[in-house]
């Protein structure tokens, strides 16, 4: 089976979007963990979307303009995965969604369509997002690794990673990493 991670930026209480519904202490949406090289597939949830698919779009059109989101410049690191956004199968879970505009983006209508796509040959299945997503995944054991990026923020309210897990899932620390602009990375595998 392949491998299946899930990578998410939140604060150090929890939470990936804050009280205005988005992350606005995010500098950058790129790939935090260089797995680029490692995925040739991704998952996400419908209401993230239409966002992510906006937002790589607007990078890949037009990388030299402020992003509409932020107001900031892409990264280099950004431009690099709007290719990356834009080239790899992504696949969208979802039981309402009528349709997609990415060309290279399947509609899934249910989590167990997983299961199908982990047997297929290939590298590793990227979850991206969003909460109930992440959460519907680890609680039905199907990620294999959580890898998070850590904020030095308490925003108090906002949407919770972890909101909808339904269950205790044991993690192991596999790596830690503090960087310079205070964040802290942290890999973990999932027990089983």
């Amino acid at each position: 089976m392949r491998k299946v991670v899930a990578g998410m930026q939140m604060t150090i209480d929890g939470m990936i979007d804050g009280p205005s519904g988005y992350a606005d202490w995010v500098e950058s949406w790129s790939d935090t963990f260089d797995l680029l090289p490692e995925i040739d597939a991704c998952v996400l949830g419908s209401g993230m979307y239409s966002s992510y698919e906006q937002y790589w779009s607007a990078i890949k059109a037009d990388p030299h303009s402020p992003l509409e989101l932020t107001g900031n410049l892409p990264t280099s690191e950004e431009i690099e995965y709007a290719d990356f956004a834009l080239n790899t199968p992504h696949y969208v879970l979802s039981s309402t969604l009528d349709g997609v505009r990415w060309a290279n983006t399947t509609v899934l209508r249910d989590l167990s369509e997983i299961d199908a796509l982990r047997r297929r040959s290939g590298k590793t299945i990227y979850v991206v997002g969003g909460a109930e997503t992440v959460s519907g995944l680890l609680d039905r054991g199907t990620i294999d690794e959580l890898r998070l990026t850590i904020h030095p923020l308490v925003v108090g309210e906002g949407k919770a990673l972890f909101a909808t897990v339904a269950q205790r899932h044991r993690l192991q620390l596999n790596e830690a990493k503090s960087r310079p602009d205070g964040t802290v990375s942290l890999v973990y595998s999932i027990g089983k």
